[in-house]
């Protein structure tokens, strides 16, 4: 309420939720650039010549300014000196300015030109040294198309990660004392759709018309970064009139200091958080860049035969809108107070996954199988951030979420390929398992992001974001260009792109998950000592 009585925006639920669904769109269509490439892989390697390293390298360049420029702790201090919605907006340009210089990378145009020429002869890099050429964006070999796709890629991450600390912010300055964990856990899984919807359409616009283009799939995740950018100028308008009703400014009055940054690194609880986000996440997000071709090479998929429905353009239309179904159902239900609507809205979405996972066997193919993984996390992610909210348990869901992610990548490097040549028990096995990693990336970030707040002084939120997001970012960017290498050391040169053995790069990333359920657990021991307050709920209540 403001001094005279009047509501403010933020006091509308309706208006909170709003503000809330469009920083999420924002980042549904980063997440679908984000990966734009993964599914399409293999056709990368076929028509650009990209083996798995360049691939690798490529990927993990989207973080390289972000950590080796220190850009993302720039990004904080915008942040907390420039307030979330011109921070938004600027994050919003970038990833469009990054994401237009990799679509003409990718694209025929770029074939012949004087730029190809020069990608070609320079910034060609010793990638062999030990840890240290696995970051380098560039190494001897690249394809010309790859280093420039880099570039783009580099300026994309910086725009992209400053998005989501400032959409964090953006959350934590909406609903704060409020449902701050069930909103968080919300924006999550509505943008984490973008997972699907990229795996699900990038095959799509790659091959639309019979024949393959893979940058018109670059192309149509462009549109969506205009999109973002739309997005982000609505906020930037909203958040203006919120500030103007409360009269307050963002961080003028208590501008941010260098010092501040001593604070968030002399904090334990904030170290351990970290290490346990850049272990957790680089076993996530860099998986997701080759999970698709690591089932093409595990998995006995029978493509549907040419001329049947289930090899047309159009299911690829019914199956995105049965995803939608049990998505917005299954999101649906966990707001539902009437017991019969919200039951009846949970089986429809049970229902329709299983028609969608029917329909992605039957049109054998590795990208529609993986694309169930967000649905889970879409279903489940709000009543994990609502249960924090109210209950607690952070840390004891972090360690739960850890423990899953190990089950799942150990299942992928031995079980998985035991199952080779039987097509219906191979996809049933992918499938549980895709299925149980989104619930596993479900609890991690649900109860992780929430929890920030209650370890550092809530002036340098931004830049304790910041700092999270550029260690996490350490990661990022090595493990994509790890794991290609792994796969080159580990193949024979040359190769197939669908006959790739994954074991070893699948036992490297559930290692990373055995040392983030380690630090879990020294972090609820931590926690329960120190009285940080992570098993405690968000919301007290009221006496």
């Amino acid at each position: 309420m403001t001094q005279t009585g009047i509501k403010t925006l933020r006091d509308s639920a309706g208006m909170r939720w709003t503000a809330l669904l469009l920083l999420a769109l924002a980042m549904f269509c980063s997440y679908v650039f984000m990966d734009i490439l993964s599914p399409i892989k293999d056709l990368m390697q076929e028509t650009r010549g990209w083996d798995s390293a360049s691939f690798g390298r490529m990927q993990g360049a989207e973080v390289f300014l972000n950590v080796y420029v220190f850009f993302l702790i720039f990004a904080g201090i915008i942040l907390d000196k420039m307030g979330v919605r011109f921070t938004a907006v600027l994050s919003g340009a970038v990833m469009l300015i990054g994401g237009i210089i990799k679509f003409y990378a990718c694209s025929e145009s770029f074939i012949g030109t004087s730029l190809e020429t020069w990608f070609t002869n320079h910034l060609n890099w010793n990638g062999e040294l030990p840890i240290i050429g696995a970051i380098l964006p560039f190494c001897d070999g690249m394809p010309a198309s790859a280093k420039l796709a880099a570039c783009g890629f580099m300026l994309f991450g910086c725009g992209c990660e400053m998005a989501g600390i400032t959409v964090s912010r953006g959350i934590v300055k909406w609903f704060k004392g409020r449902e701050t964990a069930l909103a968080m856990g919300s924006e999550m899984a509505l943008a984490r759709l973008g997972v699907a919807t990229c795996m699900i359409f990038s095959p799509y616009f790659a091959k639309l018309g019979g024949e393959i283009h893979v940058d018109n799939a670059v192309k149509f995740g462009v549109v969506l970064l205009c999109i973002a950018l739309m997005m982000f100028i609505t906020y930037f308008f909203m958040d203006k009139k919120l500030d103007a009703q409360t009269g307050e400014a963002e961080e003028k009055d208590d501008p941010f200091k260098l010092s501040d940054l001593g604070k968030i690194f002399t904090s334990l609880g904030f170290w351990l958080v970290a290490l346990l986000c850049v272990l957790y996440y680089s076993a996530i997000f860099p998986f997701q860049k080759y999970a698709v071709n690591m089932l093409q090479c595990n998995l006995t998929l029978n493509p549907a035969a040419d001329g049947t429905f289930w090899a047309s353009q159009s299911v690829t239309i019914v199956q995105y809108i049965i995803m939608l179904v049990v998505a917005i159902c299954s999101f649906a239900s966990n707001f539902s107070k009437n017991k019969g609507m919200k039951y009846g809205l949970m089986g429809l979405a049970v229902v329709a996954l299983v028609v969608y996972c029917y329909m992605g066997y039957m049109r054998g193919t590795a990208e529609t199988i993986f694309a169930v993984f967000p649905l889970l996390a879409v279903a489940i992610t709000p009543i994990l951030g609502n249960y924090v909210d109210h209950k607690g348990k952070a840390a004891s869901m972090l360690m739960l979420g850890s423990i899953l992610l190990v089950i799942c990548h150990l299942t992928f490097a031995f079980i998985l390929p035991a199952f080779k040549g039987n097509a219906v028990g191979g996809t049933v096995v992918a499938y549980v398992t895709i299925l149980v990693l989104g619930a596993s990336f479900s609890l991690v970030p649900a109860a992780l992001w929430p929890s920030v707040p209650k370890l550092v002084d809530e002036k340098i939120i931004g830049s304790a974001y910041a700092a999270i997001f550029w260690i996490q970012n350490i990661g990022l960017g090595l493990f994509p260009a790890l794991i290609g290498i792994v796969l080159n050391k580990t193949n024979a040169e040359g190769t197939a792109a669908h006959e790739l053995n994954y074991t070893w790069a699948l036992v490297m990333l559930a290692a990373l998950g055995i040392a983030a359920l380690l630090i879990s657990v020294y972090l609820r021991a931590v926690d329960k000592k120190k009285g940080y307050g992570l098993e405690q709920p968000n919301i007290k209540p009221e006496n």
